[in-house]
């Protein structure tokens, strides 16, 4: 199993030059807890999380740095950065730790324990073409059979059909993934409508014929959905 086969499709990235507070924006919009940092070209050269904004001049909750760090000059700057810093540039994690499409999973959950990181992006060619997260990994582990099936090719290329066929349906995909185990179709994520649900529904078995498609997406509150909006 490759990070290819769990890797969310839809990434949010955020410019280096943005602003601190876009990216609080941002986050809330799009409900993740982190951006990957892109340059003018698109390609990825740092990643900015929440965990990088906890500590900020404008919530007051810089941390007080003892008499010895201080007389490390380049640290103590690096340290003001961080915490009075308007753009992302100042703030963000460099340089992101990414992986492949053909990363293994063992060496995504590898990276992720050592950099103790949540999410990594999946670069082709320096830029963005998904990301990889660790509740993508709890969820294949939650369908996973007791054996590994030998239909992993199989499996992938189901995938890739469902995933073009749900792109084709014009439903709100940003909060939606899809993945497939020996042969079924796992449907995860929050939709705004019953509709749209319904709809994605259509799409996936549209592509999976007559494979079986589980649904375990939510429909959220409107609350929620309102709220989005909103910021």
């Amino acid at each position: 199993m490759q990070a290819q086969d769990v890797m969310t499709t839809q990434v949010t990235t955020i410019e280096a030059g943005a602003t601190v507070r876009q990216a609080a924006k941002r986050m809330l919009e799009r409900r993740v807890s982190a951006l990957p940092v892109v340059d003018a070209k698109g390609r990825v050269i740092g990643i900015v999380s929440e965990g990088d904004l906890v500590r900020r001049a404008e919530l007051g909750t810089e941390a007080a740095r003892s008499w010895w760090l201080r007389m490390f000059a380049e640290d103590g700057a690096r340290d003001y950065l961080r915490t009075h810093g308007a753009s992302v540039a100042d703030v963000m994690t460099r340089p992101a730790i990414g992986v492949r499409l053909t990363t293994p999973m063992h060496e995504v959950a590898r990276l992720m324990e050592k950099h103790r990181v949540k999410r990594l992006p999946v670069l082709e060619a320096g830029r963005p073409v998904g990301i990889v997260s660790r509740a993508d990994l709890v969820r294949k582990i939650a369908v996973a059979p007791a054996k590994a099936a030998p239909r992993a090719q199989s499996d992938r290329a189901l995938r890739k059909a469902v995933l073009a066929q749900i792109k084709q349906s014009r439903v709100d995909t940003t909060y939606v993934n899809a993945t497939v185990e020996g042969g079924t179709v796992h449907l995860w994520g929050g939709l705004r409508t019953a509709v749209e649900q319904k709809a994605l529904r259509a799409a996936a078995q549209a592509a999976a014929g007559r494979r079986k498609v589980q649904d375990h997406t939510m429909v959220m509150p409107p609350l929620v959905v309102a709220g989005l909006g909103a910021v």
